[in-house]
Order: C-alpha cells, then structure tokens, then sequence
C-alpha cells in the first residue's frame, strides 16, 4: 500500500541508486509508423529476464489521469492501458516472462484499510459536489450568469476493485492483448505471459512476489536471473529487497506536469516536449546484503537508521520474529519516550520559526519591481541554455512596464477593497506577520506534557489508562499485527482472517511481557470471495456496482447490517497536518454477521453474477512459436483433467502445474473494444490454466542468496551522496546502466542550428532554414516524390516485422472502423504491414480523438545528435 515518503528520502539520501531510462521511441516517417523493435538489445545497455507488472499502479493513472483529460469512455481506458504496457516492454524488453498481476480479493487485515479508503473518497466526493453547488447557488443569487451545469456521468474509481463488471471486462481484453502481442510482435516471440487477473486472490505486487519465492524453491531456478518490477509503492521496495535476489530492480515513474524534459542522448532541450509521457527510471540494487553494508557504513550520523537495518537480522528470521528481542529493544525506547516526544515538539517549534525567518528575509530582500516577458532578466554564463524570447512590439511593452512601475505602491499598513483599490483611512488593519502560516489542528493529547499516557487512552480508546487489562489486549493485536506483517511480507498469507480490531497503536512502554506470547495463526483460513469482499469494502455510495439484492442490505433502514455503512464518519487527524493522513473512524465489518446476511441474497444471483464470484488462478500464455506450445497442444489432445508438471526444460526453468483451460478452445478471443478485431486464439497461440508449485502450509521460504548467484557491483559508494562529487562536479543522474555513457553536449552555435529543424521551440523556430539543410532526407517528401527515403531503409531490419497484419488493423466485415482507426494505404509494399499511417498510436494502437486534434500537417523532424523525433503531446 506504499511507505509515505519513503521513496523521496531514499532517493534525495542516495541518489546513485536512480538510473534514468533509455527510451526508444516509435518514428514516424510520411505518415509512416515506425514501432520500435522490442527484438533488439536494450538501449539500456542492460538486458532483464522477467518483468513483473503491478497492474492497479497502471490502471488508475490510466482511467482516471490527473495531468490530462480522461478518457470518455472505457474502450478508449482500455487503449491507454495498452499503450502504457506496450510503453513498459520497450524500455525493458524482457526475454523470459512478463507477469501481469492485478489486485484480488485482499487478507481481511488489508481490507480494513481498502474500506476506508473508499469510504473517504466516497465521502470527499459528495463534499465536493455539496461545496460546488453552494457556490453556484451564491454567485446566481447575486445576479451572476454561468452556462447550464454540465451533467455527465461520472467515473467511480472503486469500480477497480474484484467482482466488478469493469475487472471482468478488464481480464478479457488483457487476455486480447497478450494474445495479439504473441502473434504480431517479434520481441514477445519466445516470452511467456502470466496473467494474474482480479480473480485470483491475493494484492498484485504480492502475487508477484509469492511467485518469485516458490520459484526460488526449486532445483532449475537460475539464481542469476534479473528482475525488473514497476509499481509505484514504495513498499515494493522492501519486497524486492526481501527476495535476497542479487539483480533486483524497480521501474517507476516520475511525473512533473508541463515541464519540457531533456533528451535521453544528447540532454539538450527543444525536441523533446513531453507534457503527457512522464519519464521512467529504474531503482536498482545489489544484493541484499551488499545494499544494507554500503549504507551501514556510510551513517555513523543516522544511528535511528542505523538501528533500523540492524534489527532487520537481528529480530527476524526469514520473517520470524524473536518477540524476546522485540521486547527488550522496545522497553528500551520506552524508557526515553517522554525525551522523544519532547525533542520531536522542540524540532517542530524549531522548524517553523526557520520557515517564518526565511519568509521574511525573502520579503525583505525582493525587489520592488522586475521586469518580466521579453525583458525579463537572463543569466550571463556558458551554464544557461535557455533561449531569450522574441523581441515583438518593443513599444507597447515598455509602456506596460512603464504603468506597472508607476504604479503607486500601497504602504504597508493599507488595506484594499474588492476590486484591488486602496481604501480609505481607517480601512482594515493588516494581518500579523505571521498570518501566512496554515491553522495548526487542535491536538488534544499533547505528547510533550507531563499525563500524555493519560490523555492518550482516555481520548482515543475511551478507557483509563490504568487499565491494565485492557492495554495488554491491545498490546497483544499489535504484537500479533507485527508477526502477520513480516510473515505477510517473507512467507505469504499467514492467515486471511486476521486483522487488528483497533484504529490506534500502543506506546513501546507498554510492551511488557510479550515474550511468551503466541505468534501462530489459524490454519487453513480462506478468503473471501469477491462479492463478498465488495460488501466489505464498499461505501453505499459505491452499490451500484452490486447486485440489487445485495445492494439493498446497505441501504434498507431493516438491514441486519445497515450499521456496517455509515453516511457519515468522523475523521481523526491524530496529530498530522491533512485529512488524508487522518483515522477514518468507521465500524469494524462483524464477518459471521455479514456472512449470514448475505445466505438470504445468494440464490439472488444470476449466472453470470455466480462467476464473477468465483475465485480463479493464473492464466499462462506462449506463442505458436515458443518450445512449450507444442506440448501445451499435446495436452488439449489428450483431453486430460489432471494437473500436469510443467517441464522446466521448454519454459527458462520455470516450474509449476498445467491444467486444461475450458475457454481456451473457443474459436476467436472476442475484444471488448468495439473497434478491434477478433484474434483466432487457436492457429496462433496457446493459453493453459497454471498454478504455482505447491508447499506443505508450514514450510518456510528461506530469506538468503541462493549458491551460484554473482555478486553485481556495488550500487552504492563512498561519495554517491555527497552534495558534489566526480571532481567537484555536482552529481548528475546515470544514464542507463553504463557508467561510462557519456552525454553529447552542444555549443550554442550548434544549439541555435539544430532548432532549425525542431518545430516550435527557441527564438529562431520560425526563421525559415538555411539552404544546406533544404534537402534534408528526414524531411516529409511532397506528392509525385518517392515517399520512403533510402536513408531510412536501414533504420530497422525489413524482415523483423515479417507476418499477418495485425488483426487490430483490419476491418471486420463491411461496417467501416472509426475515424480515428482508418488507415491511410502505403504506396510501399515494404512499410504496408504492421504500420500506421499518421494516426496511430504508441505500438501501433489506435489514438483518442483528442490526442490527434491538429496533427495532421505537423512536421516531425528529428533531433541532429541523437535522431530521435519528439513524441506528440496531448492537448488541452
């Protein structure tokens, strides 16, 4: 569920462990599309075995964007999921497997904090539309005119949750995806596809890493093997460094909206504006034991996060944990807790009063006027690389220059009325200086002052704090939170049932006693199913993704469970400064009650319902020509019902059971997007049932580097985090995973000759070319000229692309395709198959139509040191 800030101290502490991606992108030529070629060596100059996909960090950004307009529809959601995927593989290009993993039905101790996520945005949601329609009422009672409210229907995000009409439709066009990918594209040729969808149990990143554990367990497991994760979490973190893999790395991204991004080669800006495509890096690490030493060496000055390494060998165990140790070390803090929230409240104080010196030294110091625009002041020196603007109609602005600095400037002490004027003598007086600061929440317990205990127990548990019984139930559901946690993270589901009944954590004082505790769970638990998890989690804002009869229980007054859906809920800020670092203060849902309301509803559901309830496994994909679909066809031929062992031998070593998948013999995978073509499953690829290789429930995952595996190079060194270092220089990213990859840098006069040919950017973008460049071969031909240059014949391996034409691109029957789906025919033969002509999108899927407004005459032209062209940017 993530760390919060985690990831920003790691990286801002240690930012060796950051390499910036190497991304290829599609070209384009005459309306040509170019794909990249996933088949050939990774630009990173790295090449990864598996990639792990954790799907609900892709879907969300994907149906619900913030930095642009969201799709209209969920055809045009599920396009972006593909394009992003395919987006993904070309930076990674994986040569074994890709592993899709989307969130299943969660143990019940996550589903606590997945209810009250969804009731607070369900909540937050209705605040919003109440606030917006009180300021519409406001402004159209003081005779304001606005346009008629716009009614549109809009996107519930927590229809991404399993047993949703949204998931299932998901899984199937995933499984297109896979399966047109399989057939069309040279990169996927021998890769194998698990497809984890939202009804197998489990949370994504999870899944991913249960099945990285059981194949470590086995015999032909290559203890060498280099796997990339993307997800954004930051607990992922913690999981990849868990494995004890020795190549372990994560893709994530770092997104900063409208912000032109520096070219991956040459670093120069200007041809590469990407206000929609944030930039991808990859945290990388060595072995385990390796990571831990070279930061244990390097903070003497850090002896909390000395502390924190250290237990990590010393408490646990393979995710065991030594509760005679955890006692003694947290009897320990206990004993300068009162130091601790001291020093914590002095640091606060100490921090705010630096914030307020530095805000009004920085009023102090501005200036009283700078001149902005065109003549806005520049920095002198070879290190500013930014283009002054255009000087346009110099009179009118130093006219307005002239009014802005005549302007007479208002005492400190005067006030202003409504519309900017000064208003008379006697006006308002001016607010305290320190009135920029943000209202502090009231904070009732106040840890810094002698009874803090006290007040703690008494306010938010509502009982004495002299309770001893009590205190030591709640110590025991938190030792016990403890264990499940750890074992959650090394071993797996320890138990679906359990959860921690209470909103608040004791204090390390209270830690007595607890070495004799149990730190066993009950066997044998199952999850939930998915509906049912529904009920669980759902506000009943959230019902109509139910089914009426379920629907019904959450808001029907008569409901046995009418208590389990509160309209309303308090928000406890527990001492942070936003609401949504807050408690949500909602009831704990009562499992055996639920369960019997719900055995009234059950003969309620239809067929399709009863699936959608289910619970399912993994789906394994290869293509037709891949070493394991020969003995996947053997096995429909059989008709066998029986599990079967998976050869290593055909698979990179990849072990588990095969068993017959019913929907796999059906003719053609059906696309749920209406302007995609049917796949004919069977000619071109297999898809079987798999699970992976089985444990007794008490074996335990060792937590160590396996025999055999090589050590990589250290990632981090002695001066990778000093604010300078490389001979004083300051520490700049690392470009791929060669060290020695050295940036091309330009000098003003080439910097000035290449915006020759970059559209749109600099002070001379629109000065028409020097005439040795009007014969540039990369620049689009007119009609009667051949279209396909010769230069760019050698751009990728005609033959590479060699196959049917993706069944994406044809037109079923007579119906013709959408606008934005039309193909414009190539008059070369070369370029017909697998290309788009103008309109396509990354790899080859079809655009929204607001991503194509105004493209159609726009010139491309490529970047002079690294020839790459600058993707298209969406509009607004």
């Amino acid at each position: 569920m993530g760390v919060p800030a985690f990831f920003r101290w790691l990286s801002r502490k240690y930012p060796s462990i950051i390499v910036n991606c190497v991304e290829e992108r599609p070209k384009e030529c005459n309306g040509v599309k170019i794909p990249v070629d996933t088949s050939k060596p990774n630009p990173n100059e790295v090449e990864f075995d598996n990639l792990y996909l954790d799907m609900n960090g892709i879907i969300h950004p994907c149906t619900h964007p913030e930095d642009k307009p969201a799709p209209k529809n969920e055809d045009e959601m599920m396009v972006a999921i593909f394009e992003y995927i395919d987006r993904l593989f070309n930076i990674i290009r994986p040569r074994r497997l890709l592993y899709m993993a989307i969130d299943g039905v969660a143990p019940r101790a996550k589903m606590n904090q997945q209810r009250s996520r969804r009731f607070r945005a369900s909540k937050e949601g209705m605040e919003a539309t109440e606030e917006k329609q009180r300021v519409r009422q406001e402004i159209l009672a003081k005779g304001g005119i606005l346009p008629a409210e716009e009614v549109k229907e809009r996107f519930d995000s927590n229809c991404i949750t399993p047993g949703t009409e949204f998931m299932d439709n998901l899984a199937k066009c995933l499984r297109y995806y896979v399966a047109d990918r399989l057939n069309n594209d040279p990169g996927w040729k021998n890769l194998t596809v698990i497809l984890s969808d939202a009804s197998a149990p489990g949370e994504g990143e999870h899944k991913i890493m249960d099945y990285i554990r059981r194949q470590r367990a086995q015999p032909n497991h290559d203890p060498n093997t280099h796997h990339c994760l993307c997800g954004a979490d930051a607990d992922l973190i913690m999981l990849g460094l868990a494995t004890h893999e020795p190549n372990f790395t994560i893709i994530r991204e770092e997104f900063k909206p409208n912000k032109p991004r520096p070219c991956a080669l040459c670093n120069q800006l200007g041809h590469e504006k990407s206000f929609s495509m944030s930039r991808l890096f990859l945290l990388r690490f060595s072995s385990f034991h390796s990571f831990i030493e070279s930061i244990l060496m390097q903070v003497a000055d850090d002896p909390e996060l000395s502390i924190l390494f250290f237990l990590q060998g010393y408490l646990t165990e393979s995710g065991f944990v030594n509760l005679q140790r955890v006692q003694m070390i947290m009897l320990a803090v206990g004993e300068v807790e009162d130091n601790i929230f001291k020093k914590r409240k002095d640091d606060e104080e100490n921090f705010k009063r630096r914030q307020k010196e530095k805000r009004k030294r920085m009023k102090r110091d501005q200036p009283s006027f700078i001149p902005g625009g065109q003549f806005s002041p520049q920095a002198l020196g070879s290190g500013n690389r930014s283009s002054p603007q255009t000087i346009s109609n110099p009179r009118q602005a130093a006219f307005e220059m002239r009014m802005q600095n005549s302007t007479p400037s208002a005492s400190p002490n005067t006030s202003f009325t409504s519309d900017g004027t000064p208003s008379p003598a006697g006006g308002i007086k001016r607010k305290a200086e320190d009135s920029d600061s943000e209202p502090e929440p009231e904070d009732n317990i106040r840890l810094w002052e002698a009874g803090w205990k006290q007040r703690y127990y008494k306010n938010k548990f509502d009982v004495d704090a002299s309770d001893e019984k009590f205190r030591r139930k709640v110590v025991r559901s938190y030792v016990e939170g403890l264990c499940w946690v750890l074992r959650y993270y090394y071993q797996g589901c320890a138990s679906w049932k359990w959860f921690y009944p209470f909103h608040y954590a004791p204090f390390a004082s209270d830690f007595d006693g607890i070495a004799d505790l149990p730190s066993d769970f009950e066997k044998g638990t199952k999850p939930f199913r998915p509906l049912e998890q529904l009920m669980g989690v759902f506000p009943a804002a959230s019902g109509n993704f139910l089914p009426p009869t379920w629907r019904k229980l959450m808001t029907d007054p008569e409901s046995s469970i009418i208590d389990f859906y509160p309209e309303d809920f308090a928000i406890d800020l527990n001492g942070k400064k936003f609401a949504w670092q807050g408690v949500a203060l909602l009831p704990f849902v009562d499992e055996r009650r639920l369960r019997a309301a719900l055995e009234e509803v059950y003969p309620d559901l239809t067929s399709e319902e009863n699936r959608r309830n289910s619970l399912g496994g993994d789906v394994l994909f290869v293509g037709k020509n891949h070493s394991l679909c020969d003995f996947i066809a053997e096995l429909y031929k059989s008709s066998t019902t029986e599990p079967v062992d998976m050869p290593p031998e055909l698979c990179h070593g990849i072990q588990g059971k095969l068993s017959l998948n019913e929907n796999a013999l059906e003719l053609q995978l059906t696309c749920e997007i209406k302007y995609l073509s049917d796949i004919t499953v069977c000619e071109l690829s297999c898809s079987i049932n798999f699970k992976d290789p089985q444990f007794n429930e008490d074996f335990v995952f060792k937590a160590v580097v396996l025999p055999g595996a090589k050590k990589p190079p250290a990632v981090l060194k002695p001066g990778d985090w000093e604010k300078t270092n490389n001979n004083g220089r300051p520490w700049r990213p690392q470009l791929g995973f060669n060290r020695d990859r050295q940036p091309v840098h330009l000098d003003q006069s080439a910097f000035r000759t290449s915006l020759h040919v970059t559209p749109g950017s600099g002070m001379y973008s629109n000065a028409a070319p020097l005439g040795a460049y009007q014969g540039n071969p990369y620049r689009p031909l007119f009609s009667g000229q051949p279209q396909i240059p010769k230069l760019l014949s050698n751009l990728r391996p005609q033959d590479s692309w060699r196959g049917p034409t993706p069944l994406f691109q044809q037109s079923s029957g007579a119906a013709p395709l959408l606008a934005w789906n039309r193909m414009v025919q190539s008059q070369n033969a070369a370029f017909q198959q697998n290309q788009y002509q103008g309109v396509g999108g990354p790899m080859n899927y079809p655009q929204r139509p607001e991503d194509r407004l105004d493209r159609g005459r726009q010139v491309i032209r490529p970047c002079m040191i690294c020839m790459l062209v600058s993707p298209k940017s969406y509009e607004f």
